[in-house]
């Protein structure tokens, strides 16, 4: 049974990674209206969901993220990832200071532009001094192994291993397993399922900007929502014919 629930709010982002998974650009859309995902959440939740996920695009550049937040965060653990940069804003931090998630996880896209890792680890610190719980999501390719060695040993400094995860990169200069081991030291470290194996997750499902479904949140041929609740994601779940990413276009 699906218990995870990965919303991408839109595929809006201003910081325009050419490597983005969702092909998310400055000049992108999205097709939910925040009353939109409050509902379709909150009837997941009814219905077994126990977390909720909250991506992009850039969450923080999408309007009424904090209205989501403050519908979802009694009723279930609620995070989102996010790239920091609209954190850097004291509006949008103190906007988020009032409108808690259980959790925000910062990526590092460029391990190997300093300026990025110590703006990151500067803003873990920081929210490191609040209620919220900090985490970071760290984009491993195989032409960046020691600059992410560098940079995962920095982490460890200040946040624990479960607080950080390897996130392997798609499409393109994708690490092995054993490389993502050495990242860590060769100590236990978190990383998605599928590092090892490509196959259906028991309890995670995604949902794209477009309101598409499919069982992980890289995999290509989604299945649109018919109806924006619980049973449309079961329908539209049912239709997917899942295969591994890497062979997606």
């Amino acid at each position: 049974m699906k218990e995870i629930l990965s919303v991408d709010l839109s595929n809006y982002c201003s910081k325009r990674c050419p490597f983005c998974y969702n092909q998310s650009n400055p000049e992108g859309a999205t097709a939910w209206q925040p009353s939109e995902v409050i509902s379709f959440c909150k009837d997941c939740v009814n219905h077994g969901i126990k977390a909720v996920s909250l991506g992009g695009g850039e969450p923080f550049e999408y309007d009424g993220i904090f209205d989501v937040v403050d519908a979802l965060y009694p009723i279930t653990y609620t995070s989102v990832t996010t790239n920091g940069l609209p954190l850097l804003k004291q509006s949008v931090f103190g906007q988020l200071l009032k409108h808690c998630p259980d959790k925000v996880h910062i990526t590092i896209h460029n391990p190997n532009i300093q300026s990025e890792v110590l703006r990151v680890i500067e803003q873990v610190k920081e929210l490191s001094r609040t209620k919220i719980k900090p985490g970071v999501n760290l984009l491993v390719s195989d032409n960046s192994i020691d600059a992410c060695r560098e940079t995962y040993a920095k982490l460890l400094e200040f946040l624990q291993p479960d607080q950080i995860i390897l996130i392997p990169r798609r499409f393109g200069n994708t690490p092995t397993a054993k490389q993502l081991a050495s990242v860590a030291g060769n100590a236990p470290f978190q990383s998605p399922s599928c590092l090892l194996k490509c196959e259906i997750p028991e309890k995670f499902v995604s949902v794209s900007w477009d309101k598409k479904v499919n069982h992980c949140s890289y995999a290509g041929e989604k299945e649109p929502l018919q109806t924006l609740d619980y049973a449309g994601l079961v329908n539209a779940l049912g239709k997917v014919k899942f295969k591994s990413c890497m062979h997606s276009p």
